[in-house]
């Protein structure tokens, strides 16, 4: 056998893992195939490889240049996907803004993620002007109004751009979690963790059974906002594998709804929120949606709205991840199966190292009962907080990043997750899983929404309540005796621990929410603080 030497050959390409490397294939292959935004605008991929020439231009000629980040607040159009790709292409950083943040929080991550230009739509110019008094440094502000000022904005440009080689490791985006406590932080991700990220995400649902992956066939339609975790990543794989994509703009349910039916889409991923938003509005029953597979992520998925999409024809598969992982860790399909079988996190996906940890970093057995936290590696995975070495010490404590999830391992490798860290209601010398409870309580009838919070109490450090949102007629006395029956009958079967049974079910008409749609328990506590009987 011929042996080659490792030494590299004169004139070898060294090839740096850069985001403008997705778009080979896509651009010998697809070029024909198309890209929607909202009802009306329509593109093939040769013109979106032209587009992004200009963007480019469009963005030098008022002076970004590398090593500049590139502020973006637009609904999810066609012109974010190229902004993911242009921005970052050039060498500069994509800095996408929470436009869903208070005021201040989003003064707070403009004066410390320090863009230095912002394409703003016209929705959110009054943000702007609230808040320009308060920056900390000149930024170009370039209004985009509707769309209508982006087109005029790139249409004066030169199609052609030289998008350069360079270091692999420079900072591609940057945005901010507001997952954990104080201020937000500012979370970024490079060339090279992005591009093995999209390798991750094709490799992990690929190679998933059932209807997890997506492929070549696929109409993608993204339902996770795309200033959060690059839309969970989803929009490069898309990309890359040339799939034909459908941006709704800003999420309205009527929309999305017709543009899944005109369009055919038949991949999505989304919160729950967002699904159970779609199942409930009317124009659902008039809808086919046997063709659509959605990843759930972002919070556990309630039984009672799994068994809901499944009812509609929905392929549902579980993604695991958070802001800190780009996101992707571990993926499960929900389809088939007993109830047990699918009620996991899922498994790994590939290069991920996943373990379960005691807090000394001792390895949990994978007995599918034994607890811990999360901890993981990968590559793609966040190295720390921006201007945050505390933060970015307690996130890498140990060498293995700490996700602040409780689960356990099962003896095949598949990851259950139970709760948040701080989450768990600790009451009695026990820890409770809230999802455990969210989960029972999800089934009941009468049953919209149900999250399951610890309450502070003087003997038994915390005791769990259920906080509901019922269905429109349902009636909260029955809805109360049939969430205490359900949990009662757990312990019974000694499922549950006797100190999982609620002190009380309280009601509210809407339960507080992230801005990226998930359940707000911190803002919950403190309004059950604020308000003693728990009822307004």
């Amino acid at each position: 056998m011929r042996m080659v030497s490792s030494s590299s050959a004169p004139g070898a390409y060294a090839y740096p893992l850069l985001i403008k490397q997705l778009l080979l294939r896509a651009m010998a292959v697809s070029g024909a195939q198309e890209i929607v935004s909202g009802p009306d605008f329509r593109m093939t991929y040769a013109r979106f490889g032209e587009r992004l020439g200009r963007l480019a231009n469009a963005l030098a000629s008022r002076g970004v240049r590398e090593g500049m980040r590139v502020g973006v607040m637009d609904w999810d159009t066609h012109r974010y996907l190229e902004c993911f790709f242009a921005v970052p292409m050039m060498g500069a950083a994509l800095h996408t803004i929470n436009v869903r943040l208070s005021p201040a929080q989003v003064l707070y991550t403009i004066n410390h993620g320090k863009p230095d230009i912002i394409l703003v739509h016209r929705d959110f110019m009054p943000l702007i002007e609230e808040i320009r008094p308060g920056f900390e440094r000149d930024v170009i502000i370039v209004p985009i109004g509707d769309g209508e000022g982006y087109e005029t904005l790139i249409d004066a440009a030169a199609p052609g751009f030289d998008f350069p080689d360079f270091d692999e490791n420079r900072m591609a985006t940057l945005f901010y979690t507001t997952g954990t406590t104080g201020a937000p932080k500012g979370v970024s991700y490079s060339h090279r963790q992005l591009v093995l990220h999209t390798l991750g995400l094709v490799a992990g649902f690929g190679a998933e059974s059932g209807d997890a992956g997506v492929n070549r066939n696929d109409v993608y339609m993204p339902l996770t906002p795309l200033f959060h975790v690059h839309g969970w990543g989803f929009p490069y794989a898309a990309t890359m594998l040339g799939v034909r994509q459908v941006y709704p703009g800003r999420y309205a349910p009527d929309a999305i709804l017709r543009l899944i039916a005109r369009e055919g889409v038949t991949f999505s991923h989304c919160v729950p929120t967002i699904l159970a938003t779609l199942l409930d509005h009317p124009d659902c029953a008039r809808t086919d949606l046997s063709r659509w597979k959605v990843i759930i992520g972002g919070s556990a998925l309630p039984r009672g709205l799994q068994d809901r999409a499944d009812a509609a024809g929905i392929s549902l598969c579980a993604a695991y991840g958070m802001s800190e992982t780009c996101p992707f860790l571990s993926v499960a399909d929900l389809n088939g199966g007993t109830p047990d079988s699918r009620a996991h996190s899922g498994y790994p996906g590939p290069l991920v190292d996943m373990r379960v940890v005691t807090p000394d970093m001792r390895d949990a057995p994978r007995d599918g009962e034994t607890t811990g936290e999360v901890a993981v590696r990968a590559p793609w995975l966040a190295q720390g907080y921006l201007d945050d070495d505390e933060a970015s010490g307690a996130l890498w404590k140990g060498g293995y990043l700490h996700t602040g999830d409780v689960g356990y391992l099962r003896a095949d490798g598949s990851l259950q997750i139970t709760d948040r860290l701080k989450d768990v209601i600790k009451t009695g010398g026990e820890w409770i899983s809230s999802l455990s409870l969210e989960t029972i309580v999800s089934t009941c009838p009468g049953v919209e929404e149900v999250a399951a919070i610890g309450r502070p109490d003087e003997k038994w450090g915390e005791r769990p309540v259920l906080v509901v949102r019922c269905t429109e007629g349902a009636d909260p006395d029955h809805v109360r005796e049939a969430a205490l029956s359900q949990i009662r009958a757990k312990v019974a079967v000694g499922e549950l621990s006797k100190w999982a049974i609620p002190d009380a079910v309280l009601f509210r008409e809407a339960l507080p929410r992230t801005s990226v749609g998930k359940l707000d328990k911190k803002a919950l506590r403190q309004i059950l603080l604020d308000d003693a009987d728990g009822t307004s």
